[in-house]
């Protein structure tokens, strides 16, 4: 199973691992799909060769570039399943397909208005965000993992922080 990573490979892994958890919540975000059994897929990519890194100065990039396409393909392989077609394709019926079952996490009032703030952008302005402040990226990393221009990643970051400061302020009205 171990075709080709080494062990230099496992232990940097291993120091992304919180950090990758995180980001494999965000890209499961409330879908189907468990971020646990994304990261695992992931690193089962890694172990047998599927994925490899092409440049070890960027191996957190490289990761969650792994993470957020493995969340993708699980996310299509639900849907397909799900779907009438998908049903009958692996025999399954509705009482079959039971939901996943959901982490409940208490937060205080503060990070929920923060959640549910970051909810009401859209999507790449959501994931720059993540990416750098909760994973510690930079911008340029940031691009990388989501497969965009450095630029673009630039106007989604800043039109992100504009709209939050838009959604956090409290209202001057009574």
């Amino acid at each position: 199973m171990w075709k080709w990573m080494n062990q230099d490979l496992a232990l940097s892994l291993e120091t992304f691992h919180r950090d990758a958890f995180g980001w494999a919540c965000h890209c499961c975000g409330n879908g189907p799909a468990d971020p646990a059994d994304v990261l695992q897929m992931a690193y089962l990519k890694v172990m047998e060769g599927k994925a490899r890194p092409r440049n070890r100065n960027v191996l957190k990039t490289w990761w969650f570039g792994v993470i957020k396409l493995t969340a993708r393909e699980e996310h299509r392989r639900r849907r397909l399943r799900e779907s009438l077609p998908g049903r009958w394709l692996f025999r399954t019926s509705d009482w079959e397909t039971f939901p996943p079952p959901t982490t409940k996490i208490e937060l205080d009032e503060v990070s929920g208005s923060l959640k549910s703030a970051l909810a009401r952008l859209p999507l790449r302005q959501a994931e720059v965000l993540h990416l750098v402040f909760y994973q510690d990226l930079s911008i340029s990393e940031a691009a990388a993992v989501m497969g965009v221009t450095l630029g673009s990643a630039r106007t989604h970051y800043e039109r992100a922080k504009a709209r939050l400061r838009e959604i956090l302020e409290p209202s001057s009205e009574p």
